[in-house]
């Protein structure tokens, strides 16, 4: 059996947990809920980002074309 990352397991990602794991930076992921291209909930003070709006992030991103 092969070893499970932590954030693989997680429902929901905190803001600077989804820019890591998407691979954008901090300000550009804030600027992606900015755009209402990506839709966080609040749980008190804590944005959360739930594992499926981030999945549904990034397969709404567009392919890159082949040069």
């Amino acid at each position: 059996m092969e070893a499970t990352k932590p954030d693989t397991l997680k429902g929901a990602f905190t803001v600077p947990e989804f820019a890591a794991w998407a691979g954008i930076s901090r300000t550009r992921a804030f600027a992606e809920i900015k755009a209402l291209r990506l839709f966080p909930r609040k749980c008190g003070r804590a944005t959360l980002v739930p594992r499926d709006e981030a999945e549904r992030w990034l397969q709404g991103l567009p392919l890159r074309q082949a040069s």
